[in-house]
Parts: structure tokens; sequence; C-alpha cells
């Protein structure tokens, strides 16, 4: 399941980072509205957790308005320190699906989470298609032009992370997070993202696909839109 977490406070964020990993959770992280906003509609995700108080010019219920005008139907759990009933309703009408008031009990955030996705899933395409690549999320299998492509389960979420931003420059650190969760100075200083795009691009060619991935010198790698 695969959460965005928008929050500004540094410890707090990497301890739901770490928390919501743990729970089995693939949680990408931003700090402020317009990276919410840019992460929101580059990925698909189950769910949404949004801190109120955020940096800059948007706030919480900004991100939310912005998000449902397009529309995006992704579940959005709010966070706040502030207890108004006021807020809460400004929260729900700006199109927040939950509240949860800070602090918070972790293993009541985990339980809504879950049953927010729960009561959207009938909502989302668990189908991502580049070109003549697809993967299924919900079967976990991946095929070209039809023909099923036999991969471990890294290696199908290397290739679900690029399916999920075709088109953007992926960071090696992007990469891991999404496929290890891992950001630690021993997993950046390996060589996992370079050995499993490979082996990525090796079963995709084989399958019949044009090599769909590029490599950006220094900066990470790309799914080619015109190519997959």
């Amino acid at each position: 399941m695969r959460v965005l977490v928008v929050e500004d406070d540094q410890r707090l964020a990497a301890a739901l980072v770490r928390g919501l990993s743990e729970a089995g959770f693939v949680v990408v992280h931003a700090s402020d509205g317009p990276e919410a906003v840019a992460t929101a509609w580059s990925g698909s995700f189950d769910v949404i957790v949004l801190d109120v108080m955020l940096p800059g010019t948007m706030n919480g219920f900004d991100v939310a308005a912005q998000l449902r005008s397009k529309p995006l139907a992704t579940p959005m759990l709010m966070l706040t320190g502030r207890d108004a009933m006021e807020d809460r309703i400004r929260g729900l009408e700006a199109g927040a699906d939950d509240y949860l008031l800070k602090p918070f009990a972790f293993e009541e955030l985990v339980a809504r989470l879950r049953a927010l996705a729960r009561r959207h899933l009938p909502e989302r395409n668990a189908v991502l298609r580049v070109g003549p690549v697809s993967l299924d999320t919900s079967r976990r299998a991946v095929s070209v032009d039809d023909r099923p492509v036999t991969m471990t389960a890294k290696e199908f979420s290397v290739l679900e992370c690029f399916l999920l931003h075709p088109g953007q420059v992926l960071s090696r650190d992007q990469i891991l997070q999404h496929a290890w969760q891992e950001s630690d100075d021993w997993a950046r200083g390996s060589n996992l993202v370079e050995v499993f795009v490979g082996r990525v691009r090796r079963k995709l060619v084989a399958a019949g696909s044009p090599d769909p991935i590029t490599t950006v010198r220094g900066v990470g790698y790309r799914l080619e839109l015109s190519r997959a």
C-alpha cells in the first residue's frame, strides 16, 4: 500500500516514514504544499497523510482543495494540532476524508489509513500501462504486449516506480525509497539500483519491448514514453 506523507516537521516526518514502512506501507514524503501537489499528481497513492500547518503560502487546506479540484480521488487524512471545530469542518470541506488530532497513537493512524484505503479500493485502477509494458498491481503480474514476464518482488517494485512516473527522471534515492524503503548510507553507497534496473531492462527486452529505460548521467534514470 502506497502512502504520501505531507509533513514539514522533519522529526515527525522521519518517525512516520519509519513507522509506516515497518507497518508494511511504501512511503513517499513531501515537506511543503507545492511538493505535495506535484508528488500526488506524479504518483499513484492509496492514501495521503496531510498536515494542516505547512510552510510557505500553501497550507494543508489549500493542498486538499487543489488536489480535489482536478479531481483526485485518493483518500486524505489530515493531521492537525488544533482542536477547533471550525478547522475540522474546513478540512472536510476542502476534501479531507478523515481527521486526526496531534498527538495521536500511531496504531490509530495505521488503522485509519488501512480503513480509508479499503473504503476507496474499488475506485483505484490496479493496472499501470506505458506502451507495450503492463503491470497489474493487484495480481503482481507484468506483461509486454500481453506476454507474461516473470519478475522478482524487487524487480516488480523497481518497474512499478518507473511506471508511476513515466517520462520523469528518477534519482537513485527515489528508486531506493520506493523499492527498498532505504535511505541509509550503506544503501546509497551500494549498486542495488544499477543491478535491478539492469535486470528489469533485460527482462523487458527479452520479452520483446524496446529498452524503455534511459540512463541520465549523474542524475538517475527515466522511462522513455516513445521507447516503451
